[in-house]
């Protein structure tokens, strides 16, 4: 009902195999690249490249699970159907770390996106008593575990550049009071000390969550910001897992800047190409609402200075939970890709 929730990772030994495999294949000459030679793979099967750097620095993941389906649909003679999903495959979106192995994946991914002269984007969503026992529930066992978890992450990335989004939903339901009051005290904590140790490491960018524009008001969630450590930090994200337009979630994002010290922030462009979805039941319009459409691709070239990027921080066509016909949250959903896809003609 606030946000982010479906956009959990996959199985996390699975995640990082893959990512220490394409750790090993990549190249920073500009083997693959048709766009920019500045690096890239043909590791899928499916064409896939990187972007442009000088609008968008960001590592395309060659055999993510977009670019898995372009392949299938090639090899199905489904040549229309490729070419939308392609829409996905080619676009650098946000790779979730999973529980059990942060250091693995994290090495993996950011290994392979500088090879290919990119920065890797990192999502880390494993606060103790997440999402409120909605479909993405659990988390870190304690403290201590996230702790643990958090310096796997760090180990993992070491030197290489990075832009993190941290905890999404984490302050959001600590203002709404989802999260029990017994928790609240040690959730603080836990994400400042998350943004000193990722601030403590040379090339990573940390923005921490807050919302969406369509949650409550700027002045609801300054404060929290501000003891969960946005002072160190870059800045924040907005509309992560939403479908808030950009225009609105500019709006949003400025208003919450100006309360907390001028602080820049991204937005999450992925899937509000057509605004939110507003014909359901409150409670679950952020849940595969149907209709809704790809938005912005990825760039650092955004409307206003204060906006650092948009980005695809939810991967566009992963499941959002078991709803509306659903698979479980994180799952590839092929049919609901083709839609956001061809919506977005």
């Amino acid at each position: 009902m606030y946000g982010s929730r479906g956009a959990g990772a996959r199985a996390s030994v699975a995640v990082a195999g893959a990512a220490l495999l394409l750790a090993g294949c990549f190249s920073s000459g500009g083997g693959g690249d048709k766009s920019d030679g500045n690096g890239g793979s043909d590791n899928s099967g499916a064409g896939i490249t990187q972007q442009p750097k000088n609008s968008d620095p960001f590592w395309v993941n060659p055999t993510g699970n977009a670019a898995e389906q372009v392949a299938t649909y090639v090899k199905a003679g489904k040549e229309a159907e490729a070419e939308q999903i392609r829409k996905i495959a080619e676009q650098p979106t946000g790779e979730w770390i999973g529980p059990e192995n942060p250091e693995a994946e994290a090495r993996g991914f950011t290994e392979a996106a500088e090879k290919a002269d990119r920065d890797a984007i990192l999502v880390l969503y494993n606060i103790p008593h997440r999402d409120c026992g909605q479909f993405s529930q659990g988390g870190a066992a304690d403290g201590d575990a996230y702790r643990e978890w958090i310096d796997g992450v760090a180990r993992g990335i070491e030197d290489r550049p990075a832009t993190v989004i941290l905890e999404p939903d984490a302050i959001l339901h600590l203002v709404n009071q989802c999260t029990p009051a017994e928790f609240q005290e040690e959730r603080y904590f836990l994400l400042k000390g998350a943004v000193t140790k990722l601030k403590s490491l040379k090339n990573t960018k940390v923005y921490v969550d807050a919302g969406n524009a369509g949650w409550g008001h700027p002045d609801q969630i300054f404060d929290p910001l501000t003891q969960a450590g946005i002072d160190e930090a870059d800045g924040f994200s907005v509309n992560v897992s939403n479908f808030y337009s950009t225009q609105d979630s500019i709006a949003y994002g400025k208003q919450l800047s100006a309360k907390v010290g001028g602080k820049h922030f991204v937005i999450d462009t992925s899937r509000n190409g057509n605004g939110p979805y507003t014909a359901g039941e409150a409670d679950e319009n952020w849940c595969n609402p149907p209709g809704r459409a790809l938005g912005e691709n990825p760039t650092t070239k955004t409307a206003d200075p204060l906006v650092d990027a948009y980005l695809w921080v939810k991967r566009p066509g992963e499941s959002d939970g078991e709803c509306k016909g659903g698979p479980k949250a994180g799952q590839w959903w092929a049919d609901y890709a083709l839609k956001l896809a061809k919506a977005s003609d």
